[in-house]
């Protein structure tokens, strides 16, 4: 079990919205990661431990950097859709953030969201776990955070990306765990 203070953790989920969930690839669908968000979500909020729901979109102006050798980004930026969280994700009380880059602490005010509310702690899940969640992780450990995976919450564009994560990366940054093997103190 992994024992988390809920008035110094914070769940944030990555890009659970409508342009992304469908491309989920592996090991598991976007659908599965999405109901095992949601019942951790709850968890947390039953807990008045904050839920932070982090959706990403591109337009021209904020798109990054495309002189890459595989650019993988629409030119014109994503269509509004694309950025809608999937339906009953969202629940009164959440935070939101809305980020242009892989990770959710690059131009936004996620650290200081945390800072105020005095977490020390994030648990991260969401897809894509080497984009997004390895992103926010690496972002989060460098600021200092202590790091939780909810590895069964995550999910990639195929379990091969998913699995060189979490075997490779992710445990020299977090602690990678089961979503039911996360507790939140009374």
């Amino acid at each position: 079990m992994t024992m988390l203070d809920p008035r110094t953790t914070a769940l944030i989920l990555i890009d659970l919205q409508q342009g992304i969930v469908p491309h989920a690839g592996g090991p598991r669908s976007g659908d599965m990661v999405v109901k095992t968000a949601k019942v951790l979500a709850q968890r947390f909020r039953d807990a008045d431990a904050p839920v932070i729901l982090v959706h990403v979109g591109f337009t021209p102006e904020t798109m990054p950097s495309q002189n890459v050798d595989r650019p993988s980004l629409p030119a014109g930026g994503t269509p509004p859709e694309f950025s809608e969280f999937v339906p009953d994700l969202r629940q009164p009380g959440d935070i939101v953030v809305r980020k242009h880059h892989w990770g959710a602490f690059t131009g936004t005010d996620l650290d200081l969201q945390l800072r105020r509310r005095g977490v020390r702690t994030v648990v991260i899940a969401g897809i894509s776990t080497n984009m997004g969640v390895e992103s926010t992780a690496r972002s989060a450990w460098e600021l200092s955070y202590d790091v939780v995976i909810a590895e069964d919450a995550c999910s990639s564009r195929s379990s091969e990306l998913h699995a060189f994560a979490v075997q490779n990366i992710l445990p020299h940054i977090a602690r990678v765990v089961a979503s039911g093997d996360i507790q939140l103190e009374a």
